[in-house]
């Protein structure tokens, strides 16, 4: 699609003064109505209305062209568009379906993929976000899930879980909390060992010299 341009997959038309008489002979003049956004008037539908040659020359013809591929009185009519390369060979380029005298275009099939692929992604994301609340989490037990209450009670079981949480700090420690502090100790001994003690060395302070100076004898 053009940037600018309308998505064709939300445009419908229809014309009132036609939708008594819808047949499949004259389904192909309704579509071909100026006022249809989903018509191109570039086409050799077009080339042959107005010389008023048989619909029958279109298969002699190359370029872009229209035809009716199904019909199912008085309800459904579908409307194909393509590019003719010989009377042998085609290139479809999209589909129409005239629906109770409304046409709509229908959709590609990277549109329904991507369609559905967003619809799956909404619904996972939706379906994980109300997973979350049914998660718990408590220091002396770890992770786990409580199916029991509903999401709109998540608020209620906070307030619950934190008043056991402060009773549960007024307890020693679980097998738990002491395998998981030993854990972290451990781990953070190995990535910071602590230094080997160094030798003490003794202070030994130098003998004094001898004092060389002799005392005289008293005479």
């Amino acid at each position: 699609m053009e940037p600018g341009k309308e998505n064709p997959l939300v445009l419908s038309w229809h014309d009132t003064a036609w939708l008594p008489a819808l047949d499949p002979t004259n389904v192909m003049d309704y579509f071909s109505e100026r006022s249809n956004p989903f018509y191109d008037r570039t086409c050799n539908n077009e080339i042959v209305k107005m010389q008023r040659l048989s619909p029958d020359q279109l298969n002699h013809m190359t370029g872009l062209e229209y035809v009716l591929l199904h019909a199912q009185e008085p309800i459904l009519y579908v409307v194909r568009k393509q590019h003719r390369h010989s009377p042998s060979q085609v290139t479809p380029l999209a589909d129409y379906y005239v629906l109770a005298g409304v046409v709509y275009q229908a959709p590609d099939l990277g549109s329904v993929l991507n369609s559905r692929l967003l619809g799956a992604a909404h619904s996972l994301q939706g379906a994980l976000h109300e997973a979350l609340g049914y998660s718990r989490y408590h220091p002396s037990r770890g992770y786990w899930w409580n199916f029991k209450d509903t999401p709109a009670a998540t608020t209620a079981t906070t307030t619950t879980s934190t008043t056991s949480s402060n009773a549960a700090s007024n307890t020693g420690a679980s097998l738990f909390q002491r395998r998981r502090v030993d854990m972290l100790l451990a781990e953070l001994a190995a990535k910071f060992p602590p230094e080997p003690p160094k030798p003490e060395t003794a202070d030994v302070k130098p003998a004094k010299a001898a004092d060389k100076k002799q005392t005289r004898p008293a005479s």
